[in-house]
Parts: C-alpha cells; sequence; structure tokens
C-alpha cells in the first residue's frame, strides 16, 4: 500500500473553519497519570537513596550492567578524543556552527545582559547587578535520535554567561554513546557529562547526589518522563520550559518554489507522530503545488511513516483570503518556528507578534537555525510563544537589585516610606525608616 501524508485542507472562507482550526492546533500537555506516578517514585527515590537510585534505574531503564555512578562519567579526554575521531567535515561543521552560536549569544549578552546603575540628584544609587547562574545541567536526548545540536544550543549560552559549572546528562541506551553528542559537548565547554538520561537524571540534577552536584537550573527536552521531572522539580531548581511537540507555520505567498515548502512542512513533521506542519497561503492553486510535492517527496524519506502521521493527523494546508489574514492567524498560533515565505518577507515581519523564531525569505529555511544560524533553536511551543521566549543568556544569569540610599536620600525617602508602612500597619518598617531622618 502506497503511504499517503493528506494534512486537513481547511479554508478561512467556511463557516466551520474556527471549528476545524481549533480542533487540529488541540494539544493536550497533561501527563498520563501512569507516567506521573512513575516519575514521583524515581524522584522521591532518588531524593532517599541517591546514586545507588540513579544507578539502578539507569541499568534497567538503558540495559546497562555499570558498577558504580562515578563509572558513568564521561571524562574531558574521552570528549576530546571523539571530536578529534571525527571526520574533518563534521569537526569543521561543529566548529563553524559552534562559532556562531557563541557569537550570537555574546551579542545576546551585551545587548541585555550587562550590570548598570546611576546616581540620582540626591546622590542615591540605583542599578542591577547581574550575575550568573553558579551550575547549570543539561538534559541532551538519547534513545531513539541524539542531538549534538542541543549540546550547543544549551551549553554554549550558559558558558557565554559565565556560568561556573555546566552538567550534561545523555542517556545511551546499551551503551551506545553518540561520538557527535561528546564532541559538542567538548566544543561546548561542558564541564562534566554523565551517561545517564530519564527522570533520574533530573532528580539527580535537582537534588544532588554523592557524584552528581545538585544545580541552579535545568534546561533542554526530553521525553515525557522528563518533562514530567522537570514540572514537578521546578521550585528546587529553575527550568526551561516544558517543551510541546515541534511545529512549524509558513506563510507562503506563492513565489517560492514548493518543493521547497513541502520539505520544510517534512522538516518538524520527521520529529514525531504529535508534530505540527502549517501552511498558511492566499493561492489555492500553489496550496495544489505544495500537496503535489508532497505526494511526489514523502516516499524517498527515511522517517516517511513518521511524516505521513504528523501530517494526516496534526498538519494542515489553509487557504486565507489575505496575506494580511495569513498573519493575523499566525499570531492565533503563536507557532515555535515561523517561516515568512514570500518575496516580501520584511512586508509580514512587522505584523508578527507572536511566535518563537521568525525565519525570513525563501532561502531561511528552519532546518539552518536549527542547526548553525546563530539563534538558539529551544523555542516555545503550543502557544506559549505569546508570553515566551527563545533559550538565551538571559536564562543563564540572575538580576539584583542595587540600592545605595545617602543621607542626603534618606531625608526624601523616608517620610514616603513611614506614611505607606504606617498606612499598612507595619509599625517596625515605619520606624526603620523614620530612625534615619535622625542626625547620626
Amino acid at each position: 500500500m502506497t503511504l499517503k501524508a493528506a494534512p486537513a485542507r481547511l479554508s478561512t472562507t467556511s463557516a466551520s473553519f474556527d471549528a476545524e482550526f481549533k480542533a487540529r492546533l488541540h494539544w493536550s500537555a497533561d501527563a498520563d497519570a501512569a507516567i506521573e506516578k512513575v516519575v514521583a517514585d524515581i524522584l522521591a527515590d532518588v531524593q532517599k537513596r541517591g546514586d545507588d537510585a540513579v544507578l539502578d534505574y539507569t541499568n534497567r531503564f538503558d540495559k546497562l550492567d555499570a558498577k558504580t555512578l562515578p563509572g558513568l562519567e564521561l571524562t574531558q579526554t574521552e570528549l576530546k578524543a571523539a571530536f578529534e575521531a571525527l571526520p574533518a567535515a563534521q569537526r569543521d561543521a561543529l566548529e563553524a556552527a559552534a562559532r556562531r552560536v557563541r557569537s550570537y549569544h555574546e551579542a545576546q549578552k551585551k545587548a541585555s545582559g550587562e550590570s548598570w546603575s546611576y546616581r540620582d540628584a540626591d546622590g542615591t544609587l540605583l542599578g542591577q547587578k547581574v550575575t550568573p547562574l553558579d551550575r547549570v545541567g543539561i538534559y541532551v536526548p538519547g534513545g531513539k535520535a541524539a542531538y549534538p545540536s542541543s549540546v550547543l544550543m544549551n551549553a554554549i549560552p550558559a558558558h557565554v554567561a559565565g556560568v561556573g559549572e555546566i552538567i550534561m546528562v545523555v542517556p545511551t541506551p546499551r551503551g551506545e554513546k553518540n561520538q557527535l553528542v561528546l564532541a559538542a559537548a567538548y566544543v561546548a565547554g561542558v564541564t562534566r557529562g554523565f551517561t545517564v538520561g530519564g527522570a533520574q537524571a533530573v532528580a539527580a540534577l535537582a537534588y544532588g547526589t554523592a557524584t552528581i552536584r545538585a544545580v541552579d537550573k535545568i534546561t533542554g527536552p526530553g521525553n515525557a518522563y522528563v518533562a514530567a521531572a522537570k514540572r514537578r522539580v521546578f521550585g528546587t531548581v529553575g527550568i526551561d520550559m516544558i517543551a510541546g511537540p515541534s511545529e512549524i507555520l509558513v506563510l507562503a505567498d506563492g513565489t517560492t518554489p514548493p518543493e521547497w515548502v513541502a520539505m520544510d512542512l517534512f522538516s518538524q513533521a520527521e520529529h514525531d507522530e504529535l508534530a505540527q506542519s502549517i501552511l498558511l497561503c492566499p493561492d489555492a492553486a500553489y496550496i495544489d503545488r505544495v500537496q503535489a510535492e508532497i505526494d511526489r517527496l514523502l516516499p524517498a524519506m527515511p522517517r516517511a511513516e513518521i511524516i505521513a502521521a504528523s501530517l494526516n493527523g496534526r498538519g494542515a494546508l489553509i487557504h486565507t483570503k489575505s496575506m494580511e489574514e495569513a498573519c493575523e492567524i499566525s499570531n492565533r498560533i503563536a507557532p515555535e518556528h515561523l517561516e515568512v515565505s514570500s518575496s516580501e518577507p520584511n512586508r509580514w515581519e512587522p505584523l508578527l507578534r507572536h511566535a518563537g523564531a521568525i525565519f525570513l525569505g525563501a532561502f531561511t529555511s528552519e532546518s539552518l537555525g536549527d542547526y548553525c544560524a546563530g539563534p538558539n533553536h529551544v523555542l516555545p511551543t503550543s502557544g506559549t510563544a505569546r508570553f515566551s521566549s527563545p533559550l538565551g543568556v538571559y536564562d543563564f544569569q540572575k538580576r539584583s537589585s542595587l540600592i545605595e540610599v545617602s543621607e542626603a536620600g534618606a531625608q526624601v525617602l523616608g517620610p514616603i516610606a513611614v506614611t505607606l508602612a504606617e498606612g499598612e500597619g507595619l509599625q517596625a518598617h515605619a520606624e526603620a525608616a523614620r530612625m534615619r531622618l535622625r542626625k547620626i
């Protein structure tokens, strides 16, 4: 039987569009109750037994026979050897991508991550002190696929921010270590690495064990168990986000070769069956051409079954009345990846308010952003781009307010504070301010 991928064909002129559109977008982030129970038990066990629990779960889930948790640590010598053993083309590509990612995040740090202060007329100093986190953990997926690009995107901004220690955890089912992942850890400046994954790795990073030190924040994607664990340890440590399935939205005006757009839709669909790929276009004939290219290109794709399941289950080709309407719908979706595949991308960009990353012009494929353009590929999903941002240097920094009140300033601010504190019934607050109104 020939494999078919038929994304839903919708039109904004249809009376049922809103209902069909909402149904296509729906995805529940609620974890299965059984997953939550398993994760809760693992977290509690790691918190209680530390290294022994992490080792037991890692051996069980990854089919290992390790004797000690320290035996699963990746040494810097091993990371360097993995890098040096790569084919020259892979070494060069890894270093080139790392340079661009580092350059982007260094620019980001200069723009928004510096301390500042000023003195007002009475000599009072006010400002902000920006300091890096002491220690962070980065989770790198293993199992079905390995993602060296995730190492770069999580470790490099932490390194640029000045984080003192970057601990990587990565599952290695059956002991199979991906050399590109290890090499990426070397290039990105990972301090320590452990071949552990799953909820037990998240627990070790959050609570600490005899071997793995507790961190201040955990970043990086994982499966449902990892997501549930990150959700549960939030508050003990910071987390970047709870990521949903990957998404791409293409706004096309019909000027891009349709096979390019079809392949861009595939680029997200191939992640997993729940990934979402949507095309918005005012040209119905062009949508037909994209569908024809989907039919032509799909059989040759190694992950054709996953692509077909994703497009059939969650994909959509939407005919809009105009590019302006397409932009409005895009803002409703707030996609993770947004391609403006147009001959005039800068005409439409000002209309786009919500997206994790915006890719302007036909030559800017989303895949370039995933690997080597420079901006971070860890992006908000499931509509959370309405209120959240890509991972960046700022996720590995914290801000402290600076206040130094002069004697003259205390005479100005004191009466204000006294009045407000007494209005709130907090007499000690008022007295603390009032005392400084007296001559020393």
